[in-house]
């Protein structure tokens, strides 16, 4: 068995990707926020693939947490091979509007969370001699968002990490890859008014929004054997929305 430890993983892509990669026979490490009963259930159908399960709750912006519940997915389950980076948040407002406390905690969580948890495993897996690193970013980092100047620069950042860090880590066998959904049927869209929901039908060349399944689908791909030879690069999975 290998372990994956996978942020965000209560909801939408993060438990898509939970539960796949448990289907690919990964032991799971999943963190999350708030909502403990989501992560409980969500650990249910992790076991229920004949694999280990642990969560925890950990605020991804303290490192002194992130390192804690590093070291006990180690000590619990093993050595992390696989690492999925899915917390994020959102706070829109247009630029001139936007408070700085949004800018602040949109940065700190997407960005400075995905750093403190790569930062607290990739160690490891330099030391053992391979891994898998995979950060979600989004098309708002590729092409930009309108009322998304916090988000999308986190997002952004995402990349330039992803693509440093995939110079730094493959000499030790240690891929790093970026995954960028577009619109995913998930919370964060859920509370959209149809209105708005439609417009962006319309910018998508599929005409629909994707699956958190479809995401999960690519990372299980990323996190398998058959990407041993890719690394750095940025796959959107968006319906064609920025082409």
């Amino acid at each position: 068995m290998t372990v994956a430890l996978v942020t965000g993983g209560s909801r939408g892509i993060g438990r898509a990707v939970a539960c796949a990669l448990a289907g690919d026979g990964q032991d799971i490490a999943l963190c999350y926020q708030s909502n403990t009963d989501a992560a409980e259930a969500v650990a249910k159908e992790i076991e229920a693939c004949g694999v280990r399960a642990m969560i925890r709750k950990v605020d991804v912006t303290d490192r002194a947490q992130v390192r804690a519940f590093a070291g006990d997915v180690e000590a619990e389950l093993g050595p992390v091979r696989t690492v999925v980076t899915s917390a994020g948040i959102t706070r829109d407002k247009p630029l001139a509007l936007l408070a700085d406390a949004d800018w602040d905690r949109v940065l700190d969580v997407n960005l400075g969370g995905t750093h403190n948890i790569v930062r607290a495993v990739i160690l490891g897996m330099m030391k053992r001699g391979g891994g898998r690193v995979i950060t979600l970013s989004s098309v708002a980092g590729v092409a930009g968002n309108v009322g998304q100047t916090n988000y999308s620069a986190s997002k952004a950042g995402i990349i330039g990490y992803t693509k440093a860090l995939a110079k730094e880590v493959g000499r030790y066998g240690i891929t790093a890859n970026v995954v960028a959904p577009g619109f995913i049927e998930t919370d964060m869209t859920a509370d959209l008014p149809e209105k708005a929901t439609a417009q962006l039908r319309e910018r998508i060349s599929l005409g629909r929004f994707g699956a958190a399944g479809e995401v999960a689908e690519l990372v299980s791909f990323l996190a398998s054997e058959r990407a041993g030879y890719i690394t750095g690069q940025v796959v959107r999975v968006d319906g064609g929305m920025a082409l």
